[in-house]
This record gives C-alpha cells, structure tokens and sequence, in this order.
C-alpha cells in the first residue's frame, strides 16, 4: 500500500512575522554595529585633540616670554585668539585663553602690601574641539609661563572690571570685550567674568579714557562705556582710564532681559491705533544735560507694541495726540528683570486743559480706590472719584444718525428743538426769531464699554444754568443693554423708573444698569424763560471695569 505524504509550506501570516523578527534582529545588529563604530572614532578623535593641544603648549613654553600672549590681547602677544588646524582630514578649532596673574606672595595690585608690578606670570588655557564630530564639549588643557628675571612693566597698571545684577550679585561668565586702540601696545580682548563677577587684566599700556568696555551676556541686558559725543556730553560712564602702577576699577550692570507689550485703549476698552506714544526711563547715558538709556516715540498699532530687550527700571509714557488718562498699572511702571510685562494706556480725545490725578498710599505705594479728589478755581467746585472710567462727549456738531459710537461729534437723532453748531460743541436750545424753543430732546448713539460696567453717575458742564432757565433746565435718562441692537431701550431715571430723571439734584447712576456693556442716555433742555436758554458743553458717564486706571481720576 502506496503511503501519500502531503507538503506543507509557509503561510502568509508566517512569512510576515518572520521577516519582521529577521529585520529587528538585523537592525539590532547594524545599530550595534554602528554605535560601535561611533564610539571607536570619538575615542579616536579626543586622541588626536590631546595630542593637538600636547603640541600647542609644548611649542607656547618655548616661545619668549614676551611673546605669550594674544594678538591685541592682554596680555599682547604673537598668538592669535582661535585657529584652525587639520589633522588626518578632520579639521579642530583650538581656542587660547591667556591672562596675567596677580600672585599674592609678594602683595597684589591695589592691596596691602601693594604690589606695584602684579604680572607675576602667565596662565595658558588651550581648548579644542570638531564642530563637524558632533561633540558638545571641548577639551581643555593649562599651563602656567613665567618670566626668567622681572615681573611686569612699571609703566603698565591694572584694570578690574566688576560685573553686577539688578541686586548687587556678581554676574559670572559675562562676556567683557575691551577695546584699546591708542595704548602700547594696542587692546581687543573678549574675556569672561570669574565667579566674583570679576575680570582682572593686568599689565596694560596706561591711557587716560582709552578703554573702551562692552558687557554682555545670552539672554541678558548689555552695558558698558559710552564715548562723549555733541548728543552725549558727559558720559555717565566714560571709556576706563589706567594708570601706571595702580588698580583702576570700573562696575557695570547687566541682568535678565524684559519686554513690555503697550497697548493703547479708550475709556471703553476699545483699541485705538495710531497714538503717537513717548516711553521714558530714568537710567542715564548722559548729564548735563541730562540723556536718558530709554527715550523712544513710536505709534501704537491694532496689536500690542513690543519693546524687547529692556532693562529693569522705572519708565513713564507720554502721548501727542491723545489725552493719557492713565495706566495699567498705575504709573510709574515697574519693570523688573526677566518678565514680559503687558502695559494697557488709556486714552481720550486730545483736550486744551485736563489733569490726571492718580493717588498712591504712602507706605505701601499701591493706588487708592474710591478716594475723593476735589478740584477749584474759586468760583467753580468738581469733585470726583479714583478708579472710574467713562463714556464723554464733548461735541454734537456733526449731526445726527449714528446708531453706534464711531465719531464722538455726532448722535442718533433729536426732535429739530436742540441747536448743536452755534457755537460748534455746545448744545442749547434752537433760537428762532427773538426767542428760544421751550423744550428739546436728543438721544445719543450707543456707547460699547468694551466690557461690563458697574455704573456710579453722570455729570455735565456747566452744572450751574442761568436761573431764568429754572431748577431742572437739563434733565437726562439711561438706557443699557448687553447687546448693541436691541430692538427697543428703555430709558430710566435715578429710582430705576421711567418716570424720573437725573439732574442736578440727583445724578448717582441706579444699579439697574449695573453688568451691562452697552449705554445710552436721553438729554432733555428747557427753559422757563424764552430768553435764556441752558447750555451742555459736555457729559460724561462715569464707570468702574477692567479697564479703568487704579487710583486715577481725569479732570477733562
């Protein structure tokens, strides 16, 4: 009997996992491999670099004395500050650091006992390394060189360059380039602080206000000397002077850059672009006269304006073409190392007179709220209140029809009684023939707060009408809403009814309105007499919200 064996290959699903297990264990293997052979040629190049840097110092103590030392450098020599140097196809950059050293045996510069001559000897730092090796660090190797007979020369002197934060705390590792191009021998030094925030050359060409000093470091605010110029008459802070044989120190401060975003608003928190803006410090470049480190104009755009890179201090801002009604925060404005420190200005329209009253307590310096500020030229009294925004208006005489406040000249509608052109910004009763209409009314357009309010009252001036008018010659209603279109406003006087108004009597605000975003009001003139008529030169609604200077108050 014929036995029948049957053949059984792979399945699809065995081919697949198999050649998946096959092609991890080759990768396993290649990665393996090639980590192998990094590690071999890293250890291959710090090989080469040892020996690279073994023959630089070897051929730096067989040079004169005299001659170690950095091209332009202190102290001066034949060597340049980096070079390049290739070796089995892969090219190094050796990087020499060479300083004076001021040894404490025999005194030191500017100590007792002082040591009139402090270049004792020469340290040599040599670091090297392969950009193209993919190493993050060099490799470093130091000697010390001395002089056979004298220490340095008696005509040369020190300069120690001390390096401070915002604090008063030593700066290490800030870069200090100091460039000397009239001394003997010349100057062009890029060196580091030490962990004391200090840098001290040695053996330097004496010069009066020949060193120019330049102070930096990655994410930092720079400083440094600044040259006497036609703009800058006296320098806070001239070139340094070294003196023979004497320890000549200059400080400098440098801490985290800040920023400061300016934005500019109107009194209902809407953008405003275009304000010609002055920022203004209080560090001086300059005296007598005075120049300030920080004194820009610029204009506001839709987003916030950017200042980058700014030092901490105290700045102040000014603006052309607008009124500043105040800041947020309150001014000055402090701005410390490392923030990013957003400034809201508000502002109003450009007026002749107006005065901005901002409060402050006297220990802690925080703005006051609510304080009462009262103002008087002898015969007229106004009184108002920190921390309140408001919605003004100051003309009516570009007419009627806007629903929406866009052009602050001009409102909804009125019923033909109110004269708004004569005199252009005043509103008083139509004169027709030899009298005065006996009533009139307008309604305003709506104002956006930008936010919700809590409203506290309405003012108007002037406040006193003529008495032939009578009591209540100006009378006004408000109508708010949360929405910009709605379809029918309701007007309300002081005890949130419709009928009453506000006047002079009563002007507080009823908290009905309270929470909305939206305002209006409804103006009401009247006269008892026909030969007279009242007047409004302007009103404002006053407010609190979000966008209200703290402990400021605009007398407009």
């Amino acid at each position: 009997m014929q036995k029948k064996f049957k053949k059984k290959g792979f399945g699809l699903v065995e081919a697949i996992v198999g050649t998946a297990v096959f092609l991890l264990f080759s990768i396993g293997v290649y990665s393996g491999v090639q980590y192998i052979y990094k590690v071999v040629y890293q250890s291959r190049v710090r090989i080469i670099e040892s020996s690279l840097l073994s023959e630089e110092l070897e051929t730096i103590r067989n040079l004169s004395f005299y001659d170690v030392g950095i091209e332009d450098g202190s102290p001066s020599g034949i060597l340049p500050r980096t070079a390049t140097t290739t070796r089995n196809g892969i090219d190094f950059i050796i990087t020499r650091t060479i300083r004076n050293i001021d040894d404490e045996f025999d005194g030191q510069l500017g100590g007792s006992p002082d040591d009139s001559s402090p270049a004792d000897y020469r340290f040599v730092e040599l670091s090297i390394i392969c950009d193209d090796c993919g190493q993050q660090e060099p490799i470093t190797m130091s000697t010390l060189v001395s002089p056979k007979y004298l220490e340095g020369d008696p005509d040369h002197g020190g300069l120690f360059i001390e390096v401070l934060d915002a604090d008063a705390n030593p700066v290490q590792g800030a870069t200090v380039h100091v460039l000397a191009t009239t001394t003997d021998p010349t100057l062009d030094l890029y060196d580091t602080t030490d962990n004391d925030g200090m840098l001290r050359l040695l053996d330097l060409g004496a010069g009066y206000q020949a060193y120019h000093i330049t102070v930096t470091k990655n994410g930092y605010t720079s400083d440094g000397t600044v040259t006497s110029s036609a703009e800058i008459y006296n320098p806070v802070k001239p070139p340094a002077t070294v003196a023979a044989q004497a320890a000549n120190e200059r400080s400098f401060e440098i801490d985290l850059a800040s920023s400061i975003a300016v934005s500019t608003l109107n009194e209902t928190c809407q953008t405003v672009s275009g304000v010609e803006t002055n920022i203004y410090g209080t560090k001086l470049i300059g005296s007598d006269p005075d120049v300030l480190l920080v004194n820009e104009l610029f204009s506001t755009t839709a987003d916030p304006y950017t200042f980058s890179n700014m030092v901490w201090d105290n700045y102040g801002f000014d603006t052309l073409n607008y009124d500043l009604i105040g800041s947020i925060p309150s001014p000055p404005i402090i701005l410390n190392p490392g923030v990013n420190l957003p400034v809201k200005l508000i502002v109003g329209p450009n007026t002749n007179h107006s005065l901005i009253v901002s409060l402050t307590d006297s220990i802690t310096g925080e703005p006051v709220a609510n304080a009462s500020v009262e103002i008087s030229d002898g015969s007229t009294t106004t009184t108002l209140s920190t921390d309140l925004g408001y919605a003004s208006q100051t003309d009516w005489s570009g007419g009627s029809g806007q629903l929406n406040m866009s052009d602050p000249t001009r409102y909804w509608t009125q019923d033909n009684n109110i004269e708004v052109g004569d005199p252009a910004g005043d509103l008083k009763l139509k004169f027709l023939g030899s009298y005065y209409m006996n009533s009139g009314e307008l309604e305003s357009s709506i104002f956006d707060l930008g936010i919700s309010a809590n409203f506290v009252d309405i003012a108007w001036s002037p406040f006193a009408q003529p008495l032939e008018t009578g009591s209540t010659s100006v009378k006004m209603q408000m109508a708010s809403s949360n929405t910009s279109t709605p379809g029918t406003w309701d007007y309300y006087g002081p005890d949130g009814s419709s009928g009453t108004y506000y006047d002079k009597y009563n002007t507080d605000i009823n908290d009905v309105h309270d929470g909305d975003q939206y305002i209006r009001y409804k103006m009401y003139l009247e006269t008892a007499s026909t030969s007279y008529t009242p007047t409004v030169s302007d009103l404002s609604i006053n407010y609190s919200s979000d966008c209200t200077p703290p402990g400021s108050g605009l007398f407009g």
